[in-house]
């Protein structure tokens, strides 16, 4: 017979003290800081995951950080968001000094709960269906340029023109603005957006907030881009506020997800305003340019490096969608391969390997004690490369996110949380999946992958800015031909 004992309060074990856990040493002064590269944090972080186990302090200068990297207990983490945990408040500190406006990403309580039904309007599926012709139409753009630097024998700087396509979505899917960076044209968010994401990464590692005092070259390009960036986000709200203005039935009928949000936003007790809408705008081009343009980047990398897997989804995309001319949603629902792919390299190579977040209120995490404060470092790359959760961790294997004879897949979905997990999941989710499929249904369908190589020919090191980026590839493609395209 078995015995179910509960344990009282008197009883329970009491909780670890986060200063009584092994972990790196820290120095004086400058703690651990020292001892990690801002490049490469993430691996340096998940290294010490490997000597000291799941739960681990580090200290960054004098602030005293927790180190979480079990699974269960991010998940646990980021389901008590965001009345339990917060982004850390240094980071706010951070946008504020550049001008920063109230978005999704930074927004924390009410004002959250209020501004996450403004955006999940404009990003329900059901919307983004209605915006897909917009999405073929800049994949096309991007298909007639690689075209022409296939015919030419040239290779292609894959980060930058990937952040073309990415930008000229964003800027003609969600604001209604025809920005074409693809063909050369205008790419003022985009050099912005090059300077204001590494420039917040730098900062928010900084031992001492010296451009409070003096400001460094770098510090005054970052203050005049984010101030072009607000200048250009206020430009996009007047000029779809004039649209509407003049035709009332976008009102009802958004045409972009600018207007979904701003006629949210003007329904009675909205909770938001045009100020909202304007630190959403600056989140969507923030979050949406990078980390879906990487993403792509990654997963032509490894699919170049495991021919099988990339002719396995070639095959998939000349049966369902040919061509890109013609994609349809039906067609990309169809790709269960090439998703399988995707979900593999974000599991491998996710673009935000990490999360950190500050306790709003006195808690435990397992059982060790966080004060309200405290500073918690989620680790989302551990268990999802650890061979005791996914069978030969270290292989890029599609075929274990689809499911097998008996209808089951053998990956946990739960181990691994690229877009995040519980109520603040990110909106753009399937957004961004819809660009990821769209963009390599194109490649594969029209072109042979000779090469995705980066300057040295070496392995592709991860380099951690904003989010986590490949360094520099480059990538050779020839169009391939009728009778290898099976027509």
């Amino acid at each position: 017979m078995t015995t179910s004992v509960t344990l009282t309060a008197e009883s329970r074990p009491p909780l670890r003290r986060i200063p009584s856990l092994p972990g790196p040493r820290p120095w004086p002064l400058v703690g651990n800081l020292l001892q990690i590269r801002p490049l490469s944090v993430h691996r340096d972080i998940e290294r010490w995951c490997q000597r000291y186990g799941a739960y681990f302090p580090v200290h960054f200068g004098r602030t005293r950080v927790l180190v979480v990297a079990d699974h269960e207990a991010v998940a646990a983490i980021l389901r008590d968001r965001p009345d339990g945990f917060r982004r850390p408040s240094v980071t706010a500190m951070i946008s504020d000094e550049l001008g920063g406006l109230p978005g999704l990403f930074m927004a924390e309580g009410s004002e959250w709960r209020n501004q996450r039904r403004m955006v999940m309007q404009g990003f329900a599926p059901h919307a983004i269906k209605a915006y897909f012709p917009a999405l073929v139409k800049v994949a096309l753009r991007l298909q007639r340029r690689w075209d022409g630097i296939a015919q030419a024998g040239q290779e292609i700087d894959l980060a930058a023109d990937l952040k073309r396509y990415t930008v000229d979505i964003i800027a003609g899917l969600a604001f209604g603005t025809e920005v074409n960076t693809i063909d050369g044209g205008e790419d003022t968010i985009q050099r912005h957006l090059d300077v204001i994401l590494p420039g917040i990464a730098r900062r928010s590692l900084t031992l001492l907030p010296y451009w409070r005092y003096f400001k460094l070259p770098q510090d005054r390009r970052l203050e005049r881009s984010a101030a072009a960036l607000a200048s250009a986000v206020d430009e996009l709200i007047a000029q779809a506020r004039t649209r509407m203005a003049a035709d009332p039935l976008r009102v009802a009928r958004p045409g972009n997800l600018l207007e979904a949000m701003i006629a949210a936003a003007d329904q009675q007790d909205s909770g938001v305003d045009d100020r909202s809408v304007a630190g959403n705008v600056s989140t969507m081009l923030l979050a949406g340019e990078d980390t879906t343009a990487n993403t792509i980047a990654w997963l032509l990398y490894l699919l170049q490096r495991h021919p099988q897997a990339m002719q396995t989804a070639r095959e998939e995309v000349l049966r369902h969608a040919p061509d890109a001319a013609s994609f349809s949603i039906e067609q990309m629902d169809a790709l269960d391969y090439l998703d399988a792919c995707i979900q593999e390299a974000m599991r491998l190579k996710p673009v935000a390997p990490f999360m950190p977040l500050e306790a709003l209120r006195d808690t435990a995490v397992a059982d060790i004690e966080v004060k309200a404060g405290d500073l918690v470092w989620c680790v989302l790359r551990h268990h999802s490369v650890s061979d005791s959760h996914f069978p030969r961790a270290a292989e890029f294997d599609p075929r274990r996110w689809l499911p097998d004879a008996q209808g089951q897949i053998s990956a946990d979905k739960k181990v691994g949380v690229p877009f995040g997990a519980g109520p603040r999941t990110c909106p753009g989710r399937y957004l961004a999946l819809l660009e990821i499929k769209i963009a390599i249904a194109m490649v594969l369908a029209r072109y042979e992958v000779d090469a995705v190589r980066t300057a040295t020919g070496e392995q592709a090191r991860e380099v951690m800015g904003f989010v986590m980026s490949p360094e520099s590839l480059w990538m050779r493609l020839y169009k391939r031909t009728l009778s290898a395209a099976g027509n």
